[in-house]
């Protein structure tokens, strides 16, 4: 009842706020294959909304649903109450109160005590533990150190083995991208009448002049400063595929050079500053929870409600050092490390990154056979770049030429701060885009964020081990 907080029921009847119902119908026709899915792989025993929105890519639910519930269900270190208030833990960190509710469930389902729902100082010393690196994970992960490793495993009879650590951390990194993808896709509450009446809380506040949460001025504001300022979004398509296929062509004839291709990453950290700040506002913001109501539903579950993303490149601290990708990739280190302390999750979480940064129909917008590759490269490279992660091998000068402004605005606030997100900023980029399309943006966007967070913190153990 604050003045503040106004009670808003789901903008559409659908299982998206963003996407038409029938759009979501149509693109899968709800078909045999999902019920399927559902009926061996749900959590829940239902198609949930986050499901039916996925279902949009089939092939790429599979692997989704595969590896979640292998994570939830099957055999794996950490008994299963455990695991959904790991989940509800992790959820909360960006206010995502949909997989809050969804877990809640879960955890009372699978025997879970009924008093830790009251909040984090009901729950065992051992769970309680989790706050440092769920908050680190979720808004800075380039600050998990060997230390905080050490301090989890060492710490008597609330320590954690290895192996737990690892299931908790995976967990963790999963439902952090997963409210990437809900808020980003405007996924509505379930329409359920033990979860909220249906509704949602919209936190109203004043952190920025745009007034975001009320969507004022940010179609025009991030356009204008495009790097293209093509208002006709016809011409905005016909203008990026131009630019692809020069990028292509530049590519066969010459190779830029190392030093060149470090330049180009740290113009691109840098630049990657400014949006937000310097796409919409007139001074840069600090996003964090301080300035605004969190509901007590969703606060009970946070420990520190004040930290929040910042940026890795910000301008006059201490020099992070960039994180090399050659050094501890995903293919060469972490999945070796998580198999063997978890065993088979590498297995399945490879395959889900292989499988979103894979995915093609070779069609863009109204276009067929399309090589959309560099674009999907870019997109998930400029999460990484945006966590302080470089490839050696790439050229982040594409990232400039592929992602306009609107875009790349969507991209942060989506795996930034996804609590932030507004139908406005998804309806404001690829405007001749399919709904399937932009729906693909958004699990390249929870991939990306989840491999990042993995990485971080499996070097860590790495290094506590070595």
């Amino acid at each position: 009842q604050e003045k503040r907080v106004q009670v808003s029921p789901p903008l559409t009847r659908g299982p998206s706020a963003f996407i038409p119902e029938n759009e979501v119908m149509q693109a899968n026709g709800l078909d045999e294959r999902t019920n399927l899915l559902v009926e061996e792989y749900s959590t829940s025993g239902r198609l949930d909304n986050i499901t039916q929105v996925m279902s949009i890519h089939t092939q790429y639910l599979e692997s989704f649903l595969r590896s979640q519930f292998y994570m939830l269900r099957m055999d794996g270190p950490l008994p299963l109450p455990y695991r959904h208030y790991i989940a509800i833990m992790a959820a909360a960190r960006h206010q995502c109160s949909y997989l809050i509710n969804m877990h809640v469930d879960e955890f009372l389902k699978t025997g879970g005590i009924a008093e830790w729902l009251n909040g984090l100082e009901y729950i065992p010393q051992r769970l309680k533990n989790l706050n440092e690196i769920n908050k680190l994970l979720a808004h800075r992960p380039w600050l998990i150190t060997k230390e905080h490793i050490q301090k989890l495993v060492k710490t008597g009879e609330n320590n954690w083995s290895l192996p737990e650590l690892v299931h908790a951390v995976v967990l963790l990194a999963h439902y952090h991208a997963l409210a990437s993808f809900v808020f980003g896709s405007g996924i509505n509450p379930e329409r359920d009448p033990d979860t909220s009446n249906g509704l949602r809380l919209i936190a109203v506040n004043n952190f920025c002049v745009c007034d975001l949460a009320n969507d004022n001025n940010i179609e025009n504001a991030s356009l204008t400063s495009s790097n293209f300022g093509i208002a006709d979004s016809l011409s905005e398509l016909e203008a990026l595929m131009e630019r692809m296929k020069r990028l292509q062509e530049d590519k066969e004839d010459e190779e830029a050079s190392q030093e060149e291709m470090a330049t180009r990453f740290e113009k691109e950290k840098k630049e990657s500053l400014l949006v937000i700040s310097g796409g919409i506002c007139a001074f840069p913001v600090q996003f964090s929870f301080d300035d605004e109501i969190v509901s007590t539903d969703v606060s009970r579950y946070i420990e520190d409600p004040g930290f929040g993303y910042k940026d890795f490149a910000r301008r006059g601290e201490d020099h992070l050092p960039t994180f090399r990708a050659q050094d501890y990739t995903w293919e060469n280190h972490g999945f070796s490390l998580v198999n063997r302390l978890y065993s088979d999750i590498g297995h399945l979480l490879d395959e889900k990154f292989r499988m979103v940064y894979n995915l093609t129909y070779n069609t863009m917008a109204t276009h067929e056979d399309v090589d959309t590759t560099t674009l999907r490269r870019a997109l998930f490279n400029y999460v990484h770049c945006m966590y302080g992660i470089r490839y050696d091998d790439y050229d982040y000068g594409e990232v400039n030429q592929l992602l306009e402004r609107s875009l790349k605005v969507y991209i942060k606030t989506v795996t930034c701060y996804p609590e932030r997100t507004t139908k406005r900023m998804y309806d404001s980029y690829w405007r001749q885009f399919k709904h399937s399309e932009k729906v693909h943006v958004n699990l390249l966007l929870m991939e990306a964020r989840m491999q990042a967070e993995l990485l971080y913190a499996l070097r860590a153990i790495t290094r506590h081990l070595t």
